[in-house]
């Protein structure tokens, strides 16, 4: 970190580093699943239950994550979660029974709920204190932990089959990650405005006791830009979701992909993904979020929707990939439109995209099995046509790097007039004498 001298890299590193924590966390585990299936002796209705109290935890902690946030800020929020989600990796290897194992992945979801919302935070306020494009890239690097936790899985498996082990170091890379990114992470800030949901709560109109009335709230009512913002973030994160868990499947039973093409469904969508993440923020830029959400949701509906029509490995693994493409960029932008809302808009969204993450998948499997596999990836097509809609109703702002191009071209063209008119000037004073 010592050796890069850019304020901004530094902060972007650094916040990368928490997103790679996440990643890398929940891929670990995830990898395990089998060994800690085996281990506890575990049914598959257990296991699902045990997936499923991950995604509880985290739905349901936003009004801690909110309090949390307020109290601590982003920064201290960021290191103390992520620390804890390396301590959680050890106790769910010790884990003795189910009962245990359940408590253990219910706290994992709450410290992911903490961690997701105040790394968040910082991307925002980096790319506001800074001026520049940065989320979707720190977005990236979250894939980038999950597919270094599964290489880091894959060698230990070969190594030893202790879930311990491999728990352990995985523990250790966690706090080394965690580690390095504290000294450059943003210091907290006064917030430069309160949001639509804090107003009403921290003011009162021609009295003087709006301080000790602030300092009483703990929760507003929501506005219906942050209800917008979190609609475009469930169904944008019901449609991902569905994609990773639902189109191996869809390529094996519908689109009869061999056993070995069937896998190429979830890697498309992935590659596509991560690859449209690392190029997303110069899209903002240029086309400023609002336009890069709708225009990515409706790509996304417009693909999945011609290979469903077209039937076919090749009409699939298009329609996938416009899938991965269209829907890379709407989560980092939706995180950063809430973000300016304050934080506890900031937590209501990313619990509402939790919840996305965790409903989405079984309502889809719920319509194939009352229908079809079609018929529930048609599900998976509206879902993200919503996405634009609910896009339509958000108050987005410019990007900051649009921002301040606005403003050097607004400079520029002020002190080119003011040359114009003096140079004017100097001619017609030289003309008179």
């Amino acid at each position: 970190m010592l050796l890069v001298r850019d304020e901004f890299r530094r902060a972007q590193l650094a916040i990368a580093a928490l997103f790679c924590v996440l990643g890398f966390q929940y891929a670990t585990w995830a990898a395990r699943l089998p060994a800690l299936k085996s281990d506890l002796g575990l049914s598959e209705a257990q296991l699902g239950l045990l997936l499923m109290a991950c995604g509880v935890g985290a739905a349901v902690s936003f009004p801690l994550v909110a309090a949390l946030s307020r109290r601590w800020g982003s920064r201290r929020l960021s290191l103390l979660s992520a620390l804890f989600l390396g301590v959680l990796l050890l106790a769910l290897a010790a884990a003795p029974n189910y009962p245990v194992a359940l408590l253990v992945m219910c706290a994992d979801g709450v410290g992911v709920g903490c961690l997701n919302v105040a790394m968040n935070a910082q991307g925002a306020a980096l790319e506001s204190r800074h001026k520049r494009t940065a989320m979707s890239q720190l977005h990236a690097t979250f894939s980038a932990g999950s597919l270094g936790a599964a290489l880091l899985a894959s060698g230990m498996s070969a190594l030893s089959h202790s879930a311990a082990l491999h728990f352990g170091v995985a523990t250790v890379l966690v706090i080394l990650l965690t580690l390095y990114a504290q000294p450059a992470l943003l210091p907290e800030e006064q917030p430069a405005r309160p949001s639509a949901d804090e107003a009403g709560a921290d003011t009162d109109a021609g009295t003087g006791d709006a301080p000790e009335k602030k300092k009483k709230r703990t929760w507003s009512i929501p506005s219906s830009v942050t209800l917008w913002m979190g609609g475009a973030m469930v169904f944008g994160t019901v449609a991902e979701g569905a994609m990773n868990d639902w189109s191996a499947l869809y390529m094996k039973e519908v689109a009869d992909a061999s056993a070995r093409l069937a896998p190429l469904g979830i890697a498309v969508v992935s590659v596509m993904m991560v690859l449209a993440r690392l190029f997303a923020d110069g899209w903002r830029t240029r086309w400023g979020d609002a336009r890069v959400v709708r225009v990515g949701s409706i790509l996304a509906t417009a693909g999945l929707a011609f290979a469903l029509l077209a039937g076919g490995v090749a009409p699939a693994l298009i329609g996938f990939a416009c899938m991965g493409l269209g829907l890379a960029a709407v989560t980092p932008c939706v995180y950063v439109a809430a973000a300016r809302q304050g934080s506890d808009a900031l937590a209501l969204v990313a619990a509402m995209g939790t919840t996305g993450l965790l409903a989405g998948p079984p309502v889809i499997g719920f319509i194939a099995s009352g229908s079809s596999l079609v018929w529930g990836m048609a599900a998976v097509a509206v879902s993200a046509s919503l996405v634009s809609v609910c896009a339509a109703r958000i108050r987005w702002t410019a990007t900051a790097e649009a921002e301040v191009a606005e403003a050097t071209e607004a400079t520029e063209a002020t002190e080119a007039t003011e040359a114009t008119e003096a140079t004017e000037a100097a001619e017609a004073a030289e003309a008179k004498g």
